[in-house]
């Protein structure tokens, strides 16, 4: 297996400089998900260390997905707004992310909220090594047909600051990474609230950063792009994003399904959004 180890300040420029390591040194793998017709996709494994991931400009301009899109994914990660689609039984989603971290299903235990038990221990023990979040269920996954990708989240506080490891052992890395990366880093920010410190330096660490045969000719328009604009012709900040974001919110509120207490979370957000 071949590895990148990427350091960038912004996580937009990260992303771009990872993604483009995965295309041109990956090695050729065959993928559980490939269809006949499918070259092999390019895989290698990445640590992406993004040493100021709340700079701006925040948001990288050619991410597959909009900006709707990436609020509402935060709000999936954040708030747990799409938890009421879980029911493997009925066919839909396995599990989301913010169930694994904040309403952890464990046997014989119960539900725990892994999230406010490492802000609670940072809070005691700044430089503890024990506080992490992990989304694997061993009992579980192993036999689910979208089994987790993020595996752990790994927390530490530094110089006032709290800086957070991922963990992940599928990472697609065009058309996921960058808004796993920008959703991971906001849960960092909310932490580092909770804690009262600042949110500090961010590191992805992937086993398997992969970009798919299927979409190799989509890519290789990102690729034309990339190379064609600056860095400031390639992203967005926070702020040019505000009025997108709000409307991802609108179309959150505007789900006739969304439970009530989600949406109080996610007007509120919109509120903070609008009031700038």
């Amino acid at each position: 297996m071949k590895s990148i180890h990427i350091v960038e300040p912004t996580l937009p420029m990260a992303w771009e400089r990872a993604v483009i390591a995965c295309w041109t040194d990956g090695e050729s793998f065959p993928t559980e998900y490939d269809k006949s017709s499918d070259p092999n996709s390019r895989d290698i494994t990445a640590i992406i260390h993004v040493t100021d991931p709340f700079a701006e400009p925040r948001i990288h301009r050619a991410f597959p997905g909009g900006l709707e899109d990436l609020e509402k994914y935060r709000a999936e990660v954040l708030y747990g707004a799409h938890n009421h689609w879980i029911d493997p039984a009925a066919g839909k989603w396995e599990y989301t992310y913010h169930e694994r971290l904040f309403e952890y299903a464990v046997p014989s235990v119960g539900v725990f909220d892994q999230i406010a038990a490492a802000v609670e221990k940072l809070k005691q023990v700044p430089y503890t090594r024990r506080a992490q979040a992990v989304t694997w269920q061993v009992w579980n996954d192993t036999n689910i047909s979208d089994p987790a990708c993020l595996q752990r989240l790994w927390f530490r506080i530094a110089d006032g600051k709290l800086h957070m490891n991922i963990h992940i052992r599928s990472n697609d890395a065009f058309k996921a990474a960058f808004m796993n990366m920008y959703a991971f880093t906001e849960l960092q920010r909310e932490m580092a609230r909770q804690i009262g410190v600042k949110p500090g330096e961010y590191i992805h660490i992937a086993d398997s950063f992969h970009i798919y045969g299927s979409y190799f000719d989509e890519f290789e328009g990102f690729l034309k792009m990339a190379g064609a604009r600056s860095p400031e012709e390639n992203t967005f900040s926070t702020e040019f994003a505000r009025d997108f974001f709000i409307e991802g919110c609108n179309t959150l509120l505007a789900e006739a399904d969304m439970p009530a207490d989600k949406k109080a979370i996610i007007e509120k957000r919109k509120a903070e959004l609008t009031e700038g």
